[in-house]
C-alpha cells in the first residue's frame, strides 16, 4: 500500500496531513475527485436546460445566453471559489467539516450544547481544544445572550436540523436528476423513444446503484476518481472545441455587466430563471463535509487546479454552442462516448451523496436528533465508511418515487436548487457566528460575510421558492418529515434524560444501607447502563426493590456523545469510585465523539474491568473516600483508561496484583458478567397538551418501538442481558 493510500485509509487528522509530501498530497486530490467532486463535476449536464425552461426559452438570444452564463460564473466563483475554498474550509473541527462541525465549534465555545451529560473533564479532551485568546466585546455579549435565552439555543438547534434535512433531500434528490438527465442523453440517438421507457432505465440503474451500498465503496474508491477526470476533461475539451469553432467572443460574458442587462431584459422571467442557474453550485457542500476523508488543501488544489477550470470552460463551451444553434437549448449533442461517460459520472455523482446522508444520519443518532439505526462498517481500514441498511432502502424508494412522479429534469431542478440553497444558507449563517465567536472578529466582518454570500443565496432561494407548484414543494415536504423525526425524537429522549436526572437514587440512601447495600451480594460483574454520568440512576432502585440481589462489583456505565468530531481510544473511558471501598461500586464514562460508530466491538468487558483494576491499583490512599452525591468523579479520583490491553486476550487479564481488591474483582469476573439495562416507555402526562400526547403517545412510542434496541447497539450478550421495564411520564 503506497503512503497516500495509507493516510485516506487511517483517517488521520488534518494536522498529520501538513507534514505530508508534496506527492501524497497530490495523490489525495486526485482521489478526492470521485469522493467530493461527482455531483459538482455533473451539472453541466442540466443547468442550461433548467434555466432555459418555460417562459424564458420562448425569447431565447445571444445576450440573454451570455446573461446566464455571467450569472453561473460569478456563482461558482463567489460561492464555490470564495466562500467555501477561502474560508469556510478554514473553519474546520479538528480536521472534519459540515454543519454538525460547525455547531460543534460555536457548542464548545459558547457552551450552546443541547446534549445532557456535559461535565468540566471533557473540556480536558486533546480535541476539545479552544482558542486562547481573550473575548471581543462582540463574542461575549453574543455568548451571554444565547446563555440568557435557552429559546434561541433551540432555535439554533431546529435551524440546523433545516440545514440537515434539507442535505438529506439532497441524497433523495441527487440520485434521481443525475441519473435521469445522463440517461435522457439516449434520445438525441433515438429521437422516437418514449419517456416512459427512459424513466425505466433510468429507475432501474437507481435500483442497482442503491443495491450495491451494502459493498461499500473502499474497493471502488480508486475507480471513481479516473472517471470524474475523464468527464471533467471531455466536457472541457468539449468547451474549448465549441468556443474556437462557434463563437470565440463568448468571454466577454464573464463580465457582471452581462448580469445586470439580463435581468433588466428578461424581468420576472430572468429572476425565475436563477432557479435553473444555482444548479451549477450543486455539490459545493460535499467539499465541506467529506473535508476530514481527505484534507482541506488536497481538496482545494483539485478545485482550483482542475475542477473550477474544466467546469468554468464546459460552461463557456456550452453558452458558445448555443449561441448559435438556439433549437438546441432543449437537447444538447451527447455522442456515445460521452453519454457512456456521464452516465458513470452521474452514478458516482449519487453514490457520493449517499454516503454522505449515511454519515448526516450517523452524526444525528449520535447526537440524540435521530432514532436508532443499524450501523455497519464497510470496510475496516477506512474510516467513516459505513452503511446503514433502513435509509438505504427509504432513500431508494424516495428517489424512485421522485423520478417516477415528476419524470422531468426540469421539475426536479427546481426541488434540488431550494434544497441546495437551504443548505449553504445555513452554513453562511453558522459561519457568521463562527467569526464572531470562535475566530474573536470583529462583527464587521461577520455581516460582510453574511451580507456578501447570505443575499446571494436568498436571491436563489427566492427564485426557487415561486416554483413551489412545479416540484419545489418536495423538499419542503422532505425536510418537514424528517424534522418532525428528529425534534420528536430528540425531545423525548431530552425528557427521558431530564426523568431520570430527577429520580436518581440519593448517595446518602446508598451510604445509609450499609457495605451491602442492604442486600444478598452475589459473587459476579454487574454492569448498569444509564444515561446517568452522576448519581445513582432509578433503575438500580427498581431492580433491587423487587430483587434483593445484586452483585458482589458493581459497574455504573453511561455511554454518552461529547460535543468532538472523534474522542481517542486513550480518552474514551473515564472511571472512578462511588462510596468507599468495601462498597464495590464503581462508575464509568464511555465518552464518543459525534462522528465515532458507538459500538463495543473491542471485547469491551476485558478492557473496562483491566481499567478498573488498574484504577484500583494506582489510586492514593485518600482518593478512595473522595464521594459526593451529585458527581462522584473528583479530579483525584478519576483514571482515563488507555488502549495498552491485547482485545485478542478475552480469557483473562493481565495486570499486576498488587492489592487484594483486585484480586476479588478478578475473582468476580470469572464468576460471570450480567449486564443491567433499563427498557423504558414513555408516556405523556394526562394533563399535557393533544400535540404533546400525539408526540410522545404515538410518534416517539413508534418510533422507540421501531428503533435499534440499546442491547443491539452496545452489542451486549443475550446470555448475560437483565432488562428493567420502567414507565416515565413527560
Amino acid at each position: 500500500m503506497n503512503p497516500s493510500e495509507q493516510f485516506v485509509e487511517s483517517g488521520i487528522s488534518q494536522e498529520n496531513l501538513k507534514r505530508t509530501s508534496c506527492a501524497t498530497m497530490l495523490t489525495l486530490a486526485y482521489q478526492s475527485l470521485g469522493v467530493v467532486y461527482g455531483d459538482l463535476s455533473t451539472s453541466p449536464l442540466y443547468v442550461y436546460k433548467t434555466t432555459f425552461s418555460g417562459k424564458l426559452s420562448l425569447k431565447e438570444d445571444d445576450e440573454e445566453i451570455f446573461g446566464v452564463l455571467s450569472f453561473i460564473f460569478w456563482t461558482i466563483t463567489v460561492i464555490a471559489l470564495f466562500k467555501y475554498v477561502f474560508i469556510v474550509m478554514s473553519a474546520d473541527d479538528n480536521g472534519e467539516g459540515g454543519t454538525f462541525a460547525l455547531y460543534s465549534l460555536l457548542c464548545r465555545h459558547a457552551k450552546l450544547s443541547m446534549l445532557p451529560n456535559q461535565q468540566s473533564t471533557d473540556e480536558k479532551l486533546s480535541a476539545y481544544a479552544t482558542e486562547d485568546s481573550a473575548d471581543t466585546w462582540q463574542s461575549a455579549r453574543l455568548k451571554l445572550f444565547f446563555e440568557k435565552h435557552p429559546r434561541f439555543r433551540k432555535g439554533l438547534l431546529i435551524f440546523v436540523l433545516l440545514g440537515t434535512c434539507m442535505a438529506i433531500g439532497d441524497g433523495v434528490l441527487t440520485p434521481a436528476i443525475s441519473v435521469l438527465s445522463a440517461v435522457s442523453g439516449v434520445k438525441v440517438k433515438f429521437s422516437q423513444l418514449q419517456d416512459n421507457y427512459v424513466v425505466i432505465i433510468s429507475c432501474v440503474i437507481l435500483v442497482g446503484l442503491f443495491s450495491i451500498q451494502h459493498h461499500g465503496t473502499r474497493r471502488v474508491a480508486f475507480l471513481f476518481a479516473p472517471i470524474v477526470a475523464a468527464w471533467l476533461f471531455c466536457i472541457s475539451g468539449i468547451g474549448i472545441y465549441n468556443i474556437i469553432h462557434w463563437n470565440p467572443q463568448i468571454y466577454q460574458a464573464l463580465s457582471p455587466f452581462y448580469m445586470l442587462r439580463f435581468l433588466r431584459t428578461t424581468g420576472i422571467e430572468g429572476w425565475l430563471s436563477l432557479g435553473g442557474v444555482v444548479l451549477s453550485i450543486t455539490g459545493v457542500e460535499t467539499m465541506f463535509t467529506d473535508m476530514g476523508h481527505f484534507s482541506a488543501l488536497s481538496i482545494k488544489i483539485a478545485f482550483t487546479c482542475l475542477v473550477y477550470p474544466c467546469l468554468i470552460l464546459a460552461y463557456m463551451g456550452e453558452a458558445a454552442f448555443l449561441t448559435k444553434h438556439h433549437e438546441d437549448i432543449q437537447r444538447k449533442t451527447v455522442f456515445w462516448p460521452v453519454f457512456i461517460v456521464a452516465t458513470f459520472a452521474a452514478i458516482v455523482g449519487s453514490q457520493a451523496v449517499i454516503s454522505a446522508t449515511f454519515s448526516i444520519i450517523s452524526q444525528c443518532c449520535a447526537l440524540n436528533c435521530f432514532p436508532r439505526v443499524k450501523i455497519i462498517h464497510t470496510s475496516s481500514k477506512i474510516f467513516g465508511q459505513i452503511y446503514i441498511p433502513e435509509v438505504n432502502w427509504i432513500l431508494m424508494c424516495l428517489s424512485l418515487g421522485v423520478t417516477v412522479g415528476l419524470r422531468d429534469t426540469n421539475k426536479i431542478g427546481h426541488a434540488y436548487g431550494l434544497a441546495v440553497t437551504t443548505v449553504m444558507f445555513v452554513t453562511t449563517c453558522l459561519m457568521t457566528l463562527v467569526i464572531i465567536i470562535v475566530w474573536k472578529q470583529g462583527i464587521a466582518k461577520a455581516m460582510t460575510c453574511l451580507l456578501l454570500f447570505g443575499s446571494i443565496e436568498l436571491l436563489y432561494i427566492s427564485a426557487s421558492i415561486y416554483k413551489v407548484p412545479e416540484g419545489g414543494w418536495i423538499p419542503f415536504v422532505l425536510s418537514f418529515i424528517f424534522m418532525g423525526i428528529m425534534y420528536t425524537w430528540n425531545y423525548g429522549t431530552m425528557k427521558k434524560h431530564q426523568f431520570d436526572v430527577e429520580n436518581k437514587v440519593s448517595m446518602s440512601r446508598i451510604l445509609a444501607l450499609g457495605p451491602c447495600l442492604g442486600i444478598v451480594r452475589v459473587p459476579g460483574v454487574g454492569l448498569v447502563y444509564s444515561n446517568l454520568a452522576s448519581g445513582i440512576p432509578a433503575i438500580f432502585g427498581h431492580f433491587v426493590t423487587n430483587l434483593p440481589a445484586f452483585h458482589q462489583v458493581l459497574v455504573f456505565v453511561c455511554v454518552k456523545s461529547v460535543q468532538v468530531p472523534y474522542v481517542g481510544d486513550n480518552e474514551r473511558l473515564l472511571i472512578s469510585r462511588i462510596g468507599p471501598k468495601e462498597y464495590g461500586m464503581f462508575r464509568c464514562i464511555v465518552r464518543y465523539g459525534y462522528k465515532d460508530l458507538q459500538q463495543e466491538d473491542y471485547n469491551f468487558e476485558n478492557k473496562l474491568l483491566s481499567g478498573i483494576v488498574e484504577f484500583v491499583e494506582t489510586e492514593e490512599d485518600n482518593a478512595g473516600n473522595s464521594y459526593c452525591e451529585e458527581n462522584s468523579i473528583s479530579s483525584s479520583s478519576l483514571l482515563r483508561v488507555g488502549n495498552n490491553n491485547d482485545n485478542n486476550n478475552e480469557g483473562h487479564l493481565e495486570v499486576s496484583l498488587c492489592k487484594e481488591e483486585s484480586v476479588q474483582i478478578l475473582n468476580a469476573k470469572e464468576s460471570g458478567v450480567a449486564y443491567i439495562l433499563g427498557h423504558c416507555h414513555a408516556k405523556a402526562k394526562k394533563s399535557s397538551s393533544i400535540l404533546k400526547k400525539l408526540a410522545i403517545d404515538f410518534v416517539f412510542s413508534f418510533l422507540s418501538k421501531n428503533s435499534r434496541e440499546p442491547d443491539v447497539i452496545l452489542k451486549v450478550p443475550h446470555t448475560s442481558l437483565l432488562e428493567v421495564g420502567m414507565i416515565y411520564y413527560v
